[in-house]
């Protein structure tokens, strides 16, 4: 359970490191299985678009930057559906979330290979699955130790006080992905959040973020959990009109997807 100053600083700031949520054992287990689904299913390519990467990377660095992903992956193997119904990680997100009702929404795998791991530019989560109200936390679960040099999450503390802000999606008559203005938002002014395999960092579904290159010889391999309260309905986005499994409490009456 987490304490009433972890929930504190969570609502101060946006976002909470939760450490030891999973034991070496079961780091160990979740490593094994994600390397059998990257190879047997995972897509690896450029990554995001966009003008934002002529600011993040020289033109050398541009061309050979890589991003490895795979959705839902409870899905895909038994150890991960165990991971993101873990009874002890429910009951953190029920309390970040102020609710005893908490539905999963979606799982993610973001792979950064040694060298070449694409950045994230500054952004909310917000763009990629709208919702109605705030009630909406991503869970980042470790399987490697993260620091500033292999692409650790790094945020704007306070910025999810802000709610939903307007994002870049269309650049030169092209669509791309969604990202806050370079010019106003720049990455040298968020703070690190170093974590440990088997950590969780939770945030805001507003909480502005970003990463670096991964610069080093080792993976950076995190998977991103979407946990919501059942009746923050959803506008838009990623796996929008599906029903999710609730890993606490109830589903309200009425709180279904389409």
């Amino acid at each position: 359970m987490l304490t009433h100053d972890q929930v504190d600083s969570y609502r101060e700031k946006g976002y909470l490191r939760i450490p030891h949520v999973f034991d070496a054992g079961e780091v160990e287990q979740l490593r094994g299985e994600l390397d059998t689904l990257v190879q047997d299913w995972a897509t690896t390519n450029a990554g995001w678009s966009g003008p934002w990467r002529d600011v993040y990377m020289s033109p050398d660095v541009e061309q050979r930057s890589k991003l490895t992903h795979l959705h839902d992956l409870h899905f895909y193997g038994a150890a991960w559906c165990r991971a993101v119904t873990k009874p002890s990680l429910a009951e953190a997100m029920a309390g970040l979330l102020e609710t005893p009702n908490v539905e999963l929404h979606h799982t993610t795998l973001h792979l950064k290979p040694p060298e070449t791991g694409m950045p994230f530019p500054l952004h909310q989560d917000s763009p990629f699955y709208r919702h109605q109200g705030p009630r909406y936390v991503d869970a980042i679960i470790h399987l490697d130790d993260t620091d500033d040099e292999n692409g650790c999450l790094r945020f704007v503390p306070g910025s999810h006080a802000r709610e939903h802000i307007e994002h870049i999606e269309q650049a030169d008559g092209k669509q791309v992905s969604p990202h806050l203005p370079t010019d106003e938002w720049s990455l040298e002014d968020s703070e690190p959040m170093p974590a440990r395999a088997g950590d969780v960092v939770a945030f805001s579904i507003y909480a502005v973020h970003g990463s670096r290159i991964n610069r080093t010889e080792r993976w950076r391999r995190l998977v991103r959990v979407g946990y919501r309260d059942p009746a923050n309905v959803q506008l838009a986005g990623q796996s929008l009109g599906r029903a999710g499994l609730m890993v606490s409490g109830l589903r309200p009456p009425g709180a279904l997807a389409a």
